[in-house]
C-alpha cells in the first residue's frame, strides 16, 4: 500500500526538515509555502502554487482543487497554518488526516499575552511583563521597568508577516512609544517584557508530544549557543543537552492549558535568581527540527506514523552534545559579539571547530542550501525565480 501523501503548511527550515524526513520514508510531500522558501528546491518536496497567501491556502484546502489529496496528512510548520487548521478543523478533518490538538490551547500558545498569563497561573516563572495601554500607559511602565525592554507583538506571526521582524528592543521611553505604535499599526497588541540579563547561551528549549491527557510521550532538550541578531533574533547555533528543569516547567505549563500534540517551550536562565523563565511556546515543528531528528527523535515521522497507523519510530532517548550550525548567520553573530567585546575570533573558531550538522545543507539534497547561498546575488541581478528566491 502506498504511503499517505503529506501537505505542509508554511515554514522555512522546519518545513525543509519535515519534507526530507517524510520524503525519505517514502511519502509524497507537497508544500503550501511562500514563493521564496527554500523547501521548494528540495528533491523531497513538490510545491503547490496557490495565490493569495493564507486565504488562498484556505480556499484551496476546502475547495475542489484539493480533492486529489483526500486522505493526505496535513501538517503545520507555521503559526498561520495552526490558525487555519484550528479555525476550519471540522471541515478539514473530513478530507485530511489531522494531528491531535486542543484548538483553544493552541491559540493560547500563539498569543504571547495568553501564554504569559497561563504561565503565571501555572506557577511557571516569567520575566516581568506589562500590556501596553492596560497598566496606566507607557509612562507608568517606564517608571517601574528597567531599560532595555522588549516589545513583543501578542500575535507575532501577524506582525512579522507585515514588517519582517519579530520584536523590538528599546532603550528609552521614546523608543518604547514608537515600538508600541508600530505594533498597533499591524492590528495586534504589544506585550512589554523585561530583558533577562545575559547572553543568548542562557537560552534552552524543551520538545515533546502530548497525548489526549496532555501527558508527554518523550522528552528532548537543547541549548542555544548563539542567536543573530544577538539578544533578539533566531538561533544560529544549537547544542543538545539534558535539562530536567525545562522538562518539569514545560509540562507544568502544558498541563495547565490542556495542550495536545506537538509542544515546544523556550526558557532563559536568569542569573539574578537562578531560575529558568519563560520566553515563548510553539505548538508545531520549529526551526531546529532537523537537530531533533538527527539526535534520535524524528518528530515528523512520529506524527506521520501516529496518524497513519504505522509503528512509531524510537523516542526513548536522544544524543547529547549534537550541534546544528548556520555558518552564515553565526559569523554575523560573531561579528556583533566581537564589536561588543563579548567574543574573540579564537573563541568563535574554537566553538565551531566541531562536528556539525546544518539546517539547510545536506549532501543528499544540496539545492535548498545552494539557493540560499546564491540568493543575495540573484537579488542583486534581479533574477529571483519563484522557487528558492
Amino acid at each position: 500500500m502506498r504511503p499517505a501523501p503529506v501537505i505542509i503548511l508554511g515554514g522555512a527550515a522546519n518545513a525543509l526538515s519535515v519534507a526530507r524526513s517524510l520524503g525519505r520514508a517514502g511519502a509524497d510531500v507537497y508544500a503550501l509555502v511562500a514563493p521564496g522558501e527554500f523547501v521548494r528546491r528540495s528533491r523531497f518536496c513538490q510545491p503547490i502554487d496557490v495565490p493569495g497567501g493564507v486565504a488562498g491556502w484556505t480556499d484551496f484546502l476546502l475547495g475542489p482543487e484539493s480533492e486529489r489529496w483526500t486522505g493526505a496528512v496535513l501538517l503545520s510548520c507555521s503559526d498561520d497554518g495552526i490558525e487555519l487548521i484550528a479555525e476550519h478543523r471540522e471541515a478539514l478533518a473530513r478530507r485530511f488526516l489531522l494531528d491531535d490538538s486542543h484548538p483553544p490551547a493552541q491559540r493560547a500558545m500563539l498569543n504571547k499575552l495568553d501564554t504569559y498569563r497561563a504561565a503565571e497561573t501555572a506557577g511557571v516563572p516569567t520575566p516581568r511583563f506589562w500590556v501596553a495601554g492596560l497598566e496606566g500607559g507607557l509612562d507608568a511602565i517606564a517608571a517601574v521597568a528597567e531599560f532595555p525592554l522588549i516589545v513583543k507583538p501578542c500575535l507575532s506571526h501577524v506582525f512579522e508577516s507585515q514588517t519582517g521582524r519579530k520584536l523590538f528592543v528599546v532603550n528609552d521611553r521614546d523608543a518604547l512609544g514608537r515600538a508600541v505604535a508600530t505594533v498597533a499599526g499591524t492590528g495586534t497588541e504589544s506585550l512589554v517584557v523585561e530583558m533577562i540579563p545575559g547572553l543568548d547561551s542562557r537560552l534552552c528549549s524543551y520538545f515533546t508530544y502530548l497525548d489526549d491527557q496532555s501527558q508527554p510521550l518523550f522528552h528532548f532538550t537543547k541549548r542555544i549557543v548563539r542567536r543573530y541578531p544577538t539578544l533578539r533574533g533566531t538561533a544560529c547555533y544549537h547544542v543538545t543537552d539534558h535539562i530536567p528543569e525545562a522538562v518539569e516547567l514545560g509540562n507544568r505549563l502544558f498541563r495547565a492549558v490542556g495542550l495536545r500534540g506537538l509542544a515546544n517551550v523556550e526558557f532563559k536562565l536568569d542569573a539574578r535568581d537562578g531560575r529558568l523563565k519563560l520566553i515563548e511556546c510553539n505548538a508545531r515543528f520549529t526551526a531546529s527540527n532537523a537537530l531533533v531528528a538527527h539526535s534520535g527523535i524524528d518528530l515528523a515521522l512520529f506524527v506521520y506514523n501516529r496518524l497513519t497507523g504505522l509503528p512509531p519510530p524510537p523516542t526513548d532517548h536522544f544524543r547529547s552534545g549534537m550541534r546544528m550550525w548556520d555558518p552564515i548567520r553565526d559569523f554575523q553573530a560573531y561579528r556583533e559579539l566581537s564589536r561588543a567585546g563579548e567574543l574573540s575570533l579564537v573563541g568563535w573558531l574554537r566553538s565551531v571547530c566541531r562536528r556539525q550538522m546544518f539546517p539547510f545543507f545536506e549532501w543528499s539534497d544540496p539545492m535548498p542550501a545552494l539557493a540560499r547561498l546564491t540568493k543575495p546575488l540573484r537579488n542583486r541581478l534581479g533574477l529571483l525565480a519563484d522557487v528558492g528566491g
